[in-house]
């Protein structure tokens, strides 16, 4: 692959997967201009740098047609320092994909010219089927096995498309995104709901059974999603696959419609300044999708037509990588001690299982798997910040393929592998979002973390040798005479306890 300028990535650069080469996206869109950085193009995206200027290309198109002349001013100068970043990031390929605003544009062909002059790559003007795809494969990349219907809100347009079976079906577009509703409405947030109905008289929305889950991306959507997290009090402060009751979110589209701006509106101060004034038109548009489709749930995606037209770029085989096994295991790779050992911690943590004849649906496997392979990322930090550090690094991380619950049952595990079971210093109401099964597990997930790091100290080779026996109801800790010297107090201690969690009456040490 050409480097852009010329310039190769350093394979020396710390702190990342080595010899990886970073990919970015310039996301030309009509509120903003993005440029998103991703470490190395693979089916899990860890963005290195993300940043957006807010150009409002869309303003005014509705009644000129074409891009002002201010707007592409602040947007060319941005593009340029974008450009830079990109060289500096040693970027070996960028993609510069514009939306409904340069589309829609006459002079569109002008400003298509001096942004490729700037960056030096081809600018791809994506049709409205075009962007609806990659909304939709944005959801399938973050949200693999999600089922129903995708939309994309932007400033200038809505893309609607259905996803099943990880494909994607019956695209459309409509007049309906935040500055094109503000502008035809002439400001009214009521008189935008009035069009909306208007504009989707005729979309797949009406015509289609109804019901089922909804994927929302777009930047004024999410902060919608953030001001339905602040308003109840939600513990994790994480838009991608944040799931709400439809009825809960047309209730407060509503509400947020009703007052017509959200000066002094409680939980405002989520949402970014240049997009306060947006958020009741991304209110009228959301509501109105949700009332048309009669839909149950809606999910919020945080990924959209960036990833996902990276992810259509990956062979089958690419894509049918499971992100958050291959995400966990590039923190195992960056911040463990040894990822091998993480691999001995999944064989042992089955190994005991199967002794014990517990059982595991497949999702509570992968998720058990992965806990493994983010056991000991937390090693560099203090000892009495260990716990609450990596349980931020599990919750607040760039993991996809995982929703909230599961989220919390990762960060419960870790917890409790390295401040115990009372999980001193870590939010109970965070860890409280597993619900209570999968809290029992975590316990005893990471209760058995804590009898296998002392011995083995974070390094392969240990674990293998050693095996549980489950004995009426005794557990059994089988060493093999070699290591007989690993038996003492601190062991003993971290077995019972193990031993309690996991409903046995008894725990020994077994030297054969």
């Amino acid at each position: 692959m050409n480097s852009f300028w010329g310039v190769d990535a350093d394979p020396t650069a710390q702190g990342r997967i080595k010899g990886a080469k970073p990919v970015a996206v310039l996301d030309i869109g009509s509120n903003s201009v993005r440029l998103v950085v991703y470490e190395r193009h693979a089916r899990a995206l860890t963005p290195l740098y993300n940043e957006k200027s807010a150009c409002a290309l869309g303003r005014g198109i509705a009644l000129t047609g074409r891009l002002a002349d201010s707007n592409v001013a602040r947007a060319l100068v941005a593009i340029k320092r974008f450009a830079l970043v990109a060289r500096m990031m040693r970027v070996g390929k960028i993609h510069v994909l514009a939306t409904s605003a340069v589309r829609d544009a006459a002079n569109r062909g002008e400003f298509v010219a001096a942004v490729e002059a700037i960056i030096d790559s081809k600018v791809q003007v994506l049709s409205g089927e075009q962007e609806a795809h990659f909304a939709a494969l944005g959801v399938v990349a973050g949200i693999p096995d999600f089922s129903g219907m995708v939309g994309d809100l932007g400033g200038g347009s809505l893309e609607l498309s259905t996803i099943t079976s990880g494909a994607d079906a019956n695209g459309e577009t409509f007049e309906l995104g935040v500055i094109r509703l503000q502008d035809d409405s002439g400001g009214s947030a009521v008189k935008a709901g009035e069009i909306a109905r208007e504009r989707l008289q005729h979309s797949s929305l009406a015509r289609g059974p109804g019901g089922g889950a909804f994927a929302a991306i777009g930047g004024t959507w999410r902060s919608l999603a953030k001001l339905h997290q602040v308003r109840r009090h939600y513990p994790l402060q994480m838009v991608q696959h944040y799931v709400v009751p439809a009825a809960d979110m047309i209730a407060l589209c509503d509400e947020i419609v009703a007052s017509g701006s959200l000066k002094d509106y409680p939980g405002s101060g989520s949402v970014s300044s240049s997009r306060r004034d947006l958020v009741p038109f991304g209110a009228v548009a959301l509501a109105e999708v949700l009332r048309a489709g009669r839909f149950d749930t809606v999910v919020f995606s945080a990924l959209g037509v960036r990833e996902g037209y990276l992810y259509g770029l990956l062979d089958s085989r690419e894509q049918a990588i499971d992100p958050l096994i291959q995400g966990s295991e590039e923190l195992s790779v960056l911040r463990s001690r040894s990822p091998a050992h993480a691999n001995d911690l999944i064989e042992f943590s089955t190994q005991y299982l199967t002794a014990a004849g517990v059982s595991e649906t497949s999702e509570e496997t992968r998720l058990r798997q992965v806990s493994c392979l983010l056991a000991d990322i937390g090693w560099r930090a203090h000892p009495d910040y260990r716990g609450a550090q990596s349980v931020d690094a599990v919750a607040y991380g760039s993991l996809t393929g995982v929703d909230h619950p599961g989220r919390a049952f990762l960060a419960h595990v870790i917890a409790v592998r390295y401040n115990g079971l009372k999980l001193k210093g870590v939010p109970q109401p965070l860890v409280g979002l597993a619900g209570p099964v999968a809290s029992v597990r975590a316990k005893l997930i990471g209760a058995l973390f804590r009898v296998a790091y002392p011995m083995t100290a974070a390094m392969p080779g240990v674990l293998p040798r050693i095996r549980f026996l489950v004995e009426g109801n005794t557990l059994v800790l089988v060493l093999p005479q070699d290591f007989a010297f690993l038996d003492g107090e601190h062991l003993q201690g971290r077995l019972d306890q193990f031993a309690g969690v996991a409903g046995h009456k008894n725990a020994k040490v077994r030297i054969v």
